[in-house]
């Protein structure tokens, strides 16, 4: 990045707005929009994201940096009345991180800053109080050292819980000045002795210091993993904001806390958050100490706890959402620390949008922009039976909703190990901190005994989606011998539990689950009512029906029967989008195909095909009617032929022992040959598809047979059937041709046979590059593409999809070569492209071609989103997922309008 001479690295919080996150991070332009309501927010200034960047990439800062920040340190100082870290008034500043989107604990923050040898003889006379002073310098030189000077935590950590031993307490509070004093200069050996430097003095040098620590911490690897798992982009950079310090940890008139304005895991109005006397805000999040509920501030201080609410209340209404507020109050005067659009739950997210509707402060389109398909998905995560035999161990905070069972584990690298062995775990910690994110994310829940609801494990847990219970108590938890005891109760490393995060109950061993209440109302089963589920369903139809209402996606489901197809058409599908036809040869009906496979003459062909014939009809009828007066979109036998013949080792194996014993099955050996005649190095780029059809006489013929019989069939018992036939596998016009040409001859003799005109479809699967390069061409012989992006995309990366998410996906996304998997979310810049230009080429040669969608994709939020925007008429998933790509197509119409509209 070239430095511009007239750009601007530095922003008073009287200059910036809300809107300028890109530039000041979410953090520095919340505390600007504060200040400009005229909220009390503690002067000060943010080092902007741009200036990171810089030093990102250069390894040094912007050349303007320092005077800019010295500019602004003098208005500061002058503002304030005192010096940074002079010695008989010293003014002391927090230095903390706020990149563009919220990332809790994942990059670096220190408090305290001009704290020094002398000047805490200067805080000793500002406050009236040595305790409280000799505390704010033992923790600047703790968070110092860990944060900026890169010393071990847990040095300070053992150094403090020996203080505490030694004069036979256990909260930090009970130490008095003396105790601190002696922390301080053992504080400052382990300094010394771990980073090879004495802890600065120079207040300037330890403000320096802190602002290039928190530009490194963007790049530590928790950021750069949270990052990945929340889909963040990793060139944005932090701001920095220096803020002069306000104390909560002054005597029992001070405290901090954190407030919400509604409930974050159920969305319902109220008091909601923790507040802790006598403290500063990192001991609230870090969980170390048990806060008390926020409506106990109101006896505790009901000034402030007024002045609050109040303030609460104009941030909802300014903001249109729920916020999030951390807040110190100092010897009785409050002052806000930072606001932002508050992360919640799945639920709450749902009550929460449909609830500022009724309160006017946002419309349904704005709504339905406030949810998304993985928190509907979450939603449709079954729960536990409350109805079942349970164990039930303690209670805690219900911190992020969920049922989670799995093996007990105590750390996260064997929360990681386990989980890659394929096991369930749940992570237990006293209390969690940002060096726990591999194994949050590894495991199924979390528990920790202490921290609530604002605690580092249950904010990371709500914005992951993930089930977590917090705070506790009754839970002691030994992480040094892997186990937790509860009430006489010995839970070791690898016994089984389950945590719910809906009611904060802590079960011991497996509870059995239910289905979801959403789910249950997707399926016709639950109706909005007055209880806690039903009002959760009601804020879901209220926002499903307004995204089918504007959404200009179709929906359909991947099924291969009847069931499925019932359940997908519950769920809203408008169709099927793809039927794989290879599902109904397996079973009993796969003797049928090895005969075929086996089959001589034509006679013998004739025969096993003609056996197959009413079967594949019957399915055909009974989808059809499932389907009634839906389109039902049926993909030729599409995979390689091996895949119905026993495993070439297993039957060669067989062979062998009979020819030892002279007892050989003459249908054993013949199959052997057909097996080593079919084998291919790659099977999944050889014979299969419409290859099938032109080199198996007959085959795809029947199949288009079946179809046609069972819709007309269906159609003179007066049902609407509407089959669409697809070929699978087309690289080249001519294939599409000769298949159709046959197909088209079948559909004539049905039609002549049965008395019926079935106005059946034709069209192709584009799922390979060629095709998707002469799509223009394929489109002359097509009535339709459904474009196959599971295949597409192999065959456009050039790996096998089975293969490579064992051996180096994890690698890639490690290495950040993919931000997500590529069959997980669509590559667009590739695979994308390919689709982009087959849309536009085979729309330009049939106008009125219909266009689908049947990979997994179809039913991944971010890629129905690259449908909508290529112009696709429909998308098709699982039936489970329907719901999600509905709302997704819903949110996808309504972002294109509104940016119309702009």
């Amino acid at each position: 990045m070239s430095e511009n001479k007239d750009q601007k690295f530095v922003y008073d919080f009287t200059e910036g707005n809300r809107d300028l996150k890109d530039l000041l991070g979410g953090k520095g332009a919340n505390l600007a929009e504060m200040t400009n309501l005229g909220l009390p927010v503690p002067p000060g200034f943010t080092i902007t994201t741009e200036a990171c960047k810089v030093y990102l990439e250069s390894g040094k800062e912007p050349a303007e940096l320092r005077d800019e920040v010295s500019a602004h340190l003098d208005a500061l100082e002058q503002s304030m009345g005192k010096k940074l870290g002079q010695a008989d008034d010293p003014l002391l500043v927090s230095v903390r991180s706020g990149a563009k989107f919220s990332m809790p604990g994942m990059m670096d923050t220190v408090l305290n800053i001009g704290l020094s040898d002398t000047s805490v003889a200067g805080l000793v006379k500002q406050a009236g109080d040595e305790r409280f002073a000799w505390d704010s310098y033992r923790r600047l030189i703790q968070m110092f050292g860990k944060t900026v000077l890169g010393v071990e935590g847990e040095l300070f950590e053992d150094a403090l819980d020996a203080a505490k031993a030694a004069k036979k307490v256990t909260v930090d509070t009970d130490l008095d000045a003396a105790d601190l004093k002696k922390l301080v200069t053992k504080f400052k050996k382990i300094v010394k002795a771990e980073a090879g430097r004495d802890f600065p003095q120079d207040p300037r040098e330890q403000m320096d210091l802190a602002i290039r620590s928190v530009f490194e911490s963007w790049n530590t690897d928790r950021a750069k993993l949270y990052r990945r798992q929340e889909r963040i982009p990793g060139d944005l950079g932090t701001a920095v904001n220096i803020c002069s310090m306000v104390f909560g940890n002054l005597g029992p008139d001070s405290g901090t806390g954190v407030a919400f304005t509604r409930d974050p895991a159920s969305g319902h109005q109220g008091v909601y958050g923790d507040y802790l006397q006598n403290a500063q805000g990192e001991d609230v999040v870090a969980g170390i100490r048990n806060t008390v509920p926020l409506a106990e501030l109101e006896t505790i201080d009901k000034k402030s706890y007024d002045q609050l609410m109040q303030i609460m209340e104009t941030l909802e209404t300014h903001y249109k959402d729920l916020c999030d507020i951390e807040f110190t109050i100092e010897r009785g005067q409050l002052w806000m620390l930072q606001t932002r659009v508050g992360k919640r739950t799945a639920g709450a997210a749902f009550r929460i949008a449909t609830q500022l509707v009724d309160q006017g402060l946002i419309d349904e389109a704005e709504a339905l922009q406030r949810v998304n398909g993985a928190q509907l998905a979450q939603l449709m995560f079954p729960r536990f039976d409350e109805h079942a035999k349970a164990d039930l161990l303690g209670r805690g905070i219900a911190a992020s909703p969920g049922a989670a069972v799995g093996k007990a584990v105590f750390d996260s690298y064997t929360a990681v190990k386990w989980s890659r062995s394929g096991e369930k775990v749940i992570l237990i910690r006293r209390e969690t901190n940002p060096d726990d994110l591999d194994g949050m994310i590894a495991a199924e829940g979390i528990l920790t005994s202490r921290g609530g609801k604002t605690s580092h494990a249950a904010v990371v847990a709500r914005g992951m989606g993930k089930t977590c219970v917090c705070g506790a108590e009754d839970l002691e938890v030994d992480t040094k011998r892997r186990r937790m005891t509860v009430n006489g109760t010995v839970i070791e490393e690898g016994d089984v539990v389950s945590i719910d995060g809906s009611t904060g109950k802590v079960y011991l061993g497996e509870v059995p689950v239910v289905p979801s209440p959403v789910v249950e109302y997707f399926e016709g089963r639950m109706h909005a009512g007055a209880d806690d589920a039903d009002e959760l369903v009601a804020a879901v139809h209220r926002i499903m029906a307004y995204a089918d209402r504007v959404r200009r996606l179709r929906v359909r489901a991947n099924a291969d029967n009847a069931e499925d197809a019932l359940r997908a058409r519950r769920f809203g599908a408008q169709g099927i989008g793809l039927c794989r036809t290879e599902h109904m040869f397996l079973g009993e009906r796969r003797e049928m195909v090895e005969r075929l496979i086996l089959a001589d003459t034509d006679d013998e062909r004739e025969h096993a095909l003609g056996a197959l014939l009413p079967l594949q009809k019957k399915d055909f009828v009974e989808l059809f009617e499932a389907m009634d007066g839906l389109p039902v979109t049926v993909r030729l036998l599409d995979p390689p032929l091996h895949e119905f013949l026993p495993d070439i080792t297993e039957l060669s194996v067989r062979v062998a022992l009979a020819e030892s014993r002279k007892d050989a099955n003459e249908n054993d050996l013949r199959l052997l040959q057909a097996v080593h005649k079919l084998h291919e190095q790659n099977p999944m780029l050889g014979l299969r598809g419409v290859r099938l059809g032109l080199v198996i006489p007959g085959l795809f013929a029947m199949q288009v047979q079946a179809i046609a019989e069972a819709a007309a069939e269906r159609k003179n018992a007066k049902g609407d059937p509407r089959p669409e036939i697809m070929i699978p596998l087309v690289g080249t016009v001519q294939e599409l041709e000769i298949v159709r040409e046959e197909a088209d001859q079948v559909i004539a003799e049905v039609e002549a046979a049965t008395g019926t005109n079935l106005k059946l479809t034709i069209g192709t699967m584009i799922e390979l590059p060629r095709a998707a390069l002469t799509a223009g061409q394929i489109a002359e012989a097509a009535q339709f593409f459904s474009f196959g992006t599971n295949d597409l995309t192999q065959t456009v990366w050039g790996f096998s999809r089975d293969d490579v998410e064992a051996s180096f996906f994890t690698a890639y996304l490690e290495k950040g070569i993919f931000g997500v998997s590529p069959f997980e979310t669509i590559d667009r810049d590739g695979v994308g492209s390919l689709v982009r230009s087959a849309v536009e080429a085979g729309r330009a040669t049939r106008p009125d071609l219909k266009l689908g969608v049947c990979g997994e994709h179809g039913g991944d939020p971010e890629s129905v989103h690259f449908f909508h925007e290529v112009g696709l008429d429909y998308v098709s998933c699982s039936p489970f997922r329907i719901p999600v790509a509905r709302l997704e197509a819903g949110r996808a119409a309504a972002e294109s309008k509104g940016s119309d509209s702009r």
